[in-house]
């Protein structure tokens, strides 16, 4: 028994020296803002801790979040996989990663590593054991054991999107110097807001200049490689939420001492920038590869510094699902210079109404403006729909407003990153094709990410080439969708059921009498699509029978939340046309057992949107 203790000590000792060859690493995170800092060149912003990181360090002018939104954004960072792998694309929808996965955070365990998060966490996929030795607000690398090397992330949320919208307000940047994007009215509820944002975006730096102090004060600074970045586009909208460059990209700085450049990336310069494309799907193999730790092949990711960099890639991919509770599916690629964005459900608005996001005063105003008709054609693209496809070039167009993607001498870059889009689809196994119960329901005994490595279980070739005639709206494509509305694979009919509504009217006449058999299809959702068609574009006497369907599946308490969701999102379409199921929808129930608690505000939310829509009409 001795002689075992001896060894166990031994092999610890022996791991604890390994783990102390190794740099301590420190991220600083804050929430939603992008490259408003003075060392990206602001000159409105004021930043000077930050900046400092910068002056010694180097900037990243090409870093994406990879998700407009946060809880998405995190999942992508702490799996290091695309969320529209995993399942979990969807705010705040949660999902689990195959058991052999581990959580970034566990492997850096494994490594003798001390690893802290304070605090947020706000993943979509379920932790599995122990992830951090400490996630709170007291997490701390002066907590860790004497000589064990940290990894420590402290995130910041003054400058959240909850926050440029408080009122009262004392003001710190003057309103009327403030640059208002061509997308967003000139007024002075928008310049107080983006003002408000930078003030905030001040305060958040001097919390982080407080960190740095820490740091000096412990004698860490030339032991310590530090990167900061925001967690995705400022919260402002058509920032946050939207997979333009505005809300994917964000400020991405590192320094390292020089006792660790070995580990620094192959372009390193102090007071340096680099123009290679990294995102978050590539932190957690950066990070490992920064502690000398190959990362996992199944890892989406490309480590940008560290033992194992890997070469620069050509192009740098986004992505939108939910929202909050209204549904969408977007794909974003970008080379740096061009941003291609692919809408797989153009028939809904980019400002779909999200509750959250209208207590912005910004929201309430643009709004207000578009429908009186006192917005110029830029600022009122947000309240349309979508085309299928959008090319921006951000060298002549930084706001993203003017659309290339039918221009005669573009289209050699759109198809190339069209083509790059979809092969990246291909290759991470997008299961975001799938309806939101559908990538739950078919995982039940597994995860997504397993069901959608399986052709067997996802033939993804098929659904892929549905979805993208659904969505490019080409009106010859009617047959097409008919095969599809009979196929045996749920998911194609569901995409032969959703181009048929993006069509409208003349499409539902079209396919009227499979859109009636889809009304008893075996998959709920493609059910709710096409009595949503039906209701919405068909005859009146067949109106009953599909409200009545959209009121039994808005019942959550029989169907889940994600059923009852989509209902929702459907009878908040029908305007007038539901009236006569008012009595209805007030029943409708909205307090039910949810898989996570997070989700709770969201059926609310729609009923009492549909309801005040309602009475506007009688």
């Amino acid at each position: 028994m001795r002689r075992l203790s001896t060894l166990a000590f031994l092999l610890i000792g022996t791991v604890a020296q390994a783990a102390q060859d190794r740099p301590n690493i420190l991220w600083i995170t804050s929430e939603d803002n992008g490259p408003e800092l003075g060392c990206y060149g602001d000159d409105y912003a004021t930043s000077p801790n930050i900046d400092s990181i910068a002056a010694k360090g180097m900037i990243y002018l090409n870093a994406w979040s990879t998700a407009p939104v946060c809880a998405p954004a995190r999942t992508t960072i702490i799996s290091g996989i695309y969320p529209p792998a995993t399942g979990s694309e969807h705010m705040r929808s949660i999902t689990r990663l195959p058991a052999n996965f581990d959580m970034y955070p566990a492997i850096m365990r494994k490594a003798g590593y001390y690893c802290t998060n304070r605090s947020k966490e706000d993943y979509n996929l379920v932790k599995v054991g122990q992830v951090w030795d400490e996630s709170s607000g007291k997490a701390h690398w002066r907590n860790r054991k004497p000589g064990q090397p940290f990894f420590a992330v402290f995130n910041y949320t003054i400058s959240h999107e909850s926050k440029l919208r408080t009122r009262p307000h004392k003001q710190i940047h003057d309103p009327a110097k403030v640059y208002v994007p061509k997308y967003h009215p000139d007024t002075p509820e928008v310049r107080q807001d983006w003002a408000q944002y930078y003030d905030k975006v001040t305060e958040m730096d001097t919390q982080v200049g407080g960190l740095l102090k820490q740091l000096k004060e412990d004698g860490l600074e030339e032991d310590t490689i530090v990167l900061y970045y925001g967690d995705h586009g400022s919260g402002m909208p058509r920032s946050k939420r939207w997979p333009y460059n505005s809300g994917l990209q964000v400020p991405m700085i590192v320094h390292v001492p020089a006792k660790w450049k070995s580990l620094a990336p192959k372009e390193y310069q102090e007071a340096g920038s680099s123009e290679r494309l990294v995102g978050f799907i590539d932190l957690a193999a950066t990070l490992l590869s920064t502690a000398s730790i190959e990362p996992p092949k199944w890892m989406q990711g490309h480590a940008f510094m560290g033992k194992y960099e890997t070469p620069d890639q050509d192009y740098a991919f986004g992505f939108r699902g939910r929202m909050d509770e209204r549904y969408d599916m977007v794909r974003t690629c970008g080379n740096g210079r061009y941003v291609y964005i692919r809408n797989f459900m153009p028939h809904k608005i980019y400002g779909q109404y999200i509750q959250y996001m209208f207590q912005t005063p910004t929201t309430r105003i643009w709004k207000e403006m578009f429908d009186a008709g006192k917005l110029t054609p830029e600022q009122s693209l947000f309240w349309q729909r979508k085309p299928f496809e959008e090319l921006y070039d951000l060298e002549t167009d930084p706001d993203e407003v003017v659309n290339l993607a039918n221009s005669a001498k573009h289209q050699a870059i759109k198809n190339e990153l069209k083509t790059a889009l979809h092969n990246w689809q291909a290759e991470i196994r997008d299961v975001g094709f799938l309806p939101e119960d559908e990538i739950h329901t078919r995982s039940k005994d597994s995860s997504p990410y397993e069901v959608g490595h399986d052709p067997k279980q996802y033939d993804l070739e098929k659904i892929q080439a549905i979805a993208e005639v659904a969505s490019e709206m080409n009106p010859n494509n009617t047959s097409k969708l008919v095969a599809a509305l009979r196929d045996k694979d749920s998911a194609v009919r569901y995409w032969g059921a959703m181009g048929v509504l993006m069509r409208g009217k003349d499409a539902v006449s079209a396919t009227s009498s499979d859109l009636e058999n889809a009304l008893y299809d075996e998959s709920k959702s493609v059910q709710i699509l096409a009595a949503q068609c039906i209701a919405q574009f068909g005859k009146k006497k067949d109106r009953d029978e599909a409200l009545s369907i959209l009121i039994q599946y808005s019942d959550g308490t029989k169907h889940g939340i994600y059923i009852a969701m989509l209902a929702c999102n459907a009878l908040d379409e029908m305007d007038e046309k539901a009236i006569s199921v008012l009595k209805e929808i007030e029943a409708i129930p909205t307090d039910f057992e949810l898989p996570s608690k997070s989700l709770r505000a969201y059926m609310p939310n729609l009923k009492t949107k549909i309801l005040a829509d309602l009475k506007k009409t009688k």
